[in-house]
């Protein structure tokens, strides 16, 4: 019964005389400290870090911490912020551990090489000169390849589409792709 009234005055008492106390290695006026702002550094902490995960351990650390350095604390009566501001500091710093160290490639990455200004130029110049060979070609080997090269069409859909012989298919795609393959040399 003793210790229960003991105990009454410290649970009851302001944040100074008990952070004073727990600063003279008073356990029980600890506990009345982590008993009065462990919830509230909790959600702070749960804020911080945005999940519950690690919470409990960082609220541990920022207790321990603030046990190790009570003998400092200057302003008894401002253990509440003290102990907020140790908490967040735990809390940040395990943000800062878990985030894995990036080298500035994998944050912004870059651009692909199709994508690049000088790349897209000279897809566009091809491009280009692929559109004035192809208009070099006659009308019938023009057709062939487009249809074979472009929309991907089978030599027997190609001899059915345009209603040729599939001999005369052959011929035709042989000659338009060995006077493009000539025509666009500077390109490969």
């Amino acid at each position: 019964m003793a210790g229960e009234h003991h105990r009454r005055p410290v649970e009851t008492a302001d944040d100074r005389i008990v952070a004073g106390r727990a600063a003279d290695g008073d356990a029980d006026a600890f506990r009345v400290l982590i008993l009065r702002y462990g919830p509230l550094m909790r959600g702070y902490a749960r804020r911080i870090l945005n999940s519950s995960d690690e919470v409990d351990d960082v609220v541990q650390d920022a207790f321990i911490t603030a046990w190790q350095q009570l003998p400092n604390l200057e302003r008894p009566e401002a253990v509440r912020s003290w102990l907020m501001r140790i908490v967040a500091h735990k809390a940040i710093g395990r943000l800062r551990a878990r985030r894995p160290q990036l080298d500035i490639t994998e944050i912004e990455p870059p651009a692909p090489e199709t994508a690049s200004p000088q790349r897209i130029t000279e897809q566009r110049s091809q491009l280009e000169e692929l559109s004035a060979a192809l208009g070099e070609l006659p009308e019938a080997q023009r057709q062939c390849w487009v249809l074979r090269e472009v929309a991907g069409y089978s030599y027997d859909d190609i001899a059915g589409e345009l209603d040729i012989p599939l001999s005369t298919v052959r011929g035709l795609l042989a000659r338009a792709r060995k006077y493009l393959i000539v025509r666009m040399e500077a390109w490969r």
